[in-house]
């Protein structure tokens, strides 16, 4: 389901591939809304390319002549940083984002995250139209990271604080009857196939029983294995005929 509420915001920036990378990364990360600040290229042959399917988003992009206008109506704008600032403004690590975004759309709230330059990323000026700083942290020997990544890594953590898809159908487990009963089979079937050493036998049962409790099989796949069991049986008696 689309992250509602959530604004990416590219200021100026200076390649259309780059464009067409971060509206990959937001598909993938179900964000939608992208807005683009004074971009130098855009919807360049390099840009769709980059953008591998999520044309959509390139499509319904909206171009501004200025960050005051991109960020008009939101109420949470958060400035991404490829270093960390020694001004006043509250930090927050790719979390700690997340978590404040996520709380703040659901409330019906408009938030915006804004992504500034490739080369030189955003201005004091421009910081200063934001409530926080996120910076995402990495190899101090080589921290840079390119447009679409740092979207990305933004976009999976607003994932992670959606709720979860529908959940599968719970496994019916088996139950401590349905693995005695496998138990009980198995040992005779080792035994009538003449792969079960008596002198050994408590041993080996002992392994197999932790191996198949920590395994935590379903009803379903003890009746699979019962019936090979019973197959592996009834080949070695027709031999025996």
């Amino acid at each position: 389901m689309p992250m509602k509420n959530v604004r990416i915001v590219l200021v100026e920036t200076s390649h259309g591939g780059n464009i067409g990378a971060v509206a990959r990364a937001m598909k993938n990360m179900c964000l939608e809304d992208l807005a683009l600040v004074n971009p130098r290229q855009f919807m360049t042959e390099e840009c769709v390319a980059r953008a591998s399917g999520a044309d959509d988003i390139l499509h319904e992009a909206r171009v501004y002549k200025s960050l005051d206008e991109a960020l008009a109506d939101c109420t949470l704008v958060v400035g991404a940083s490829a270093r960390l600032r020694t001004v006043a403004w509250p930090q927050l690590d790719p979390r700690q984002c997340a978590e404040l975004v996520a709380e703040r759309a659901a409330q019906g709230q408009q938030a915006a995250l804004v992504f500034g330059r490739e080369r030189t990323g955003l201005t004091n000026a421009e910081l200063e139209r934001c409530q926080y700083l996120v910076h995402i942290p990495a190899n101090p020997d080589y921290s840079s990271l390119n447009l679409a990544m740092a979207v990305q890594v933004l976009g999976y953590e607003l994932m992670m604080q959606q709720p979860p898809m529908a959940s599968p159908q719970p496994r019916e487990l088996a139950t401590a009857a349905d693995m005695q009963g496998l138990f009980s089979h198995l040992e005779q079937a080792l035994e009538d196939i003449g792969f079960l050493d008596p002198r050994k036998s408590d041993k080996l049962m002992r392994r197999l029983k932790r191996l198949f409790h920590r395994a935590e099989p379903d009803q379903d796949e003890i009746r699979i294995l019962r019936g090979i069991l019973s197959a592996a049986q009834g080949r070695k008696s027709a031999r025996r005929e």
